[in-house]
């Protein structure tokens, strides 16, 4: 995996381990399914990416949509990471574990008054403003509340990052952003709101991002904007913000290294006198965490085989949602023969499986399986269908292993109905 500076998962004696802790030995402990994370390989790919863009002024914001975990926070916070947020929730996870509003970027399509107001109150780094309706709100809010509001438009430079159409974001059919050749007048328009003070300009072209171009081609149509905007705020224009969605290897895929990337774009950036802002997600935390699950049936049918496991879609619904690979390999590593089959949870919908069609090790009942590069998007956007609890989270630091989420009960699913 060439995004991983440390392969934080590798066999010994036989067993799967995240850094110096066994897989099984955690399954044994905290049940299944259950989340590991690797908490230095987290933090390598945070400093990696600083790292690569030394000698430019700049601010690594981690997604935090990708894996929201307080501890997880709280790691990233104490390295020195900005945020990137989408929600109120989001900033109040960062207040909770001592990270600095300041350092945060306020992103999405759709916020609301309440949440603009907190932002404000707390300090808020910057909005990325997404439509002019949402400008005028937040000058409105700010007008109210009586202090400027720090803003950056999110702008669509209308570049294909040839990624997954569910992740594609700066195209101009997108929800997200304002198109390019409408920018410049909403920028004059910010600059006439007395309540509003340019910051930044933004742009966002996707997720999973596997080649440097795109990013290249859409900071180059980007430059002549950042110009104009410049002669229009010469005072208050502080960063660039290029966005996040680097890739990372699930399968087969061969993203650019970080030092690849920051070689292609920092020469377009070096002599902008801004302040570069990234904001990866999925980089930092996708390769660094996997699912447990154990199996427990293999069922045989006329035309198939179905390893069915206790993790489901509404553990990690990314494989049913975008028709995502993870490899899924045994946690107990033996000579066996392989088999091809679906591996698939006990949801109650044909769309619930981890993998289709794929060979895989010849399992029995009751062998644990991992399935790998979960820690980005899994979790996170994981739900109670079926009513199942949520899994619980683990966090591995060398040999210390740390639950930092206990397992959902039916008492916490059900604990905010009336009936």
């Amino acid at each position: 995996m060439r995004d991983n500076l440390m392969n934080a998962f590798q066999y010994k004696a036989g067993q799967l381990h995240c850094e110096g802790v066994s897989l099984t030995q955690l399954a044994e402990e905290f049940g299944t399914p259950l989340y590991v994370y690797s908490r230095n390989h987290i933090l390598g790919q945070w400093r990696a990416l600083d790292e690569a863009f030394a000698g430019v002024d700049h601010l690594v914001c981690y997604a935090v949509k990708a894996n929201s975990n307080l501890s997880v926070l709280r790691a990233l916070a104490e390295a020195g990471a900005g945020f990137d947020i989408v929600s109120g929730g989001e900033l109040e996870r960062v207040i909770r574990v001592g990270g600095d509003p300041a350092g945060c970027v306020f992103a999405g399509v759709g916020k609301t008054a309440g949440e603009i107001e907190g932002a404000l109150r707390c300090g808020i780094g910057c909005f990325n403003v997404e439509s002019v309706p949402e400008l005028f709100r937040i000058s409105a809010v700010a007008e109210v509340m009586g202090r400027r509001a720090p803003v950056a438009l999110r702008v669509n430079p209308g570049v294909d990052p040839d990624t997954h159409h569910y992740i594609a974001t700066g195209k101009h059919t997108s929800k997200f952003g304002i198109a390019l050749k409408d920018a410049l007048a909403v920028y004059r328009a910010a600059a006439g709101m007395p309540w509003i003070e340019i910051r930044g300009v933004q742009m966002h072209i996707g997720s999973q991002i596997t080649k440097v171009a795109p990013y290249v081609l859409a900071i180059r149509k980007m430059l002549p904007l950042i110009e104009q905007v410049r002669a229009l705020a010469p005072e208050t224009l502080e960063f660039f913000d290029i966005g996040g969605g680097l890739g990372i290897t699930y399968h087969n895929e061969t993203p650019p290294t970080v030092r690849e990337f920051a070689a292609a774009v920092k020469p377009l950036l070096r002599n902008l006198g801004l302040r570069i802002v990234l904001e990866p997600g999925r980089f930092i935390v996708g390769n660094g965490g996997v699912l447990v699950t154990q199996v427990q049936y293999v069922k045989r049918t006329p035309l198939k085989r179905f390893v069915i496991v206790d993790a489901a879609m509404n553990d990690l619904i990314r494989p049913s949602l975008y028709e995502s690979y993870h490899e899924v390999v045994p946690v107990r590593k033996a000579r066996r023969a392989t088999m091809k089959a679906d591996v698939v949870g006990p949801v109650c919908e044909s769309g619930d499986f981890l993998a289709r069609d794929r060979r895989v090790a010849a399992v029995e009942e009751g062998e644990l399986l991992a399935v790998m590069s979960a820690g980005a998007y899994g979790m996170a956007m994981s739900s109670n269908y079926n009513t199942r609890g949520r899994a619980a989270e683990v966090l591995v630091d060398g040999r210390k292993a740390v639950l930092v989420r206990c397992r959902e009960s039916f008492a916490e699913m059900v604990r905010a109905e009336i009936g």
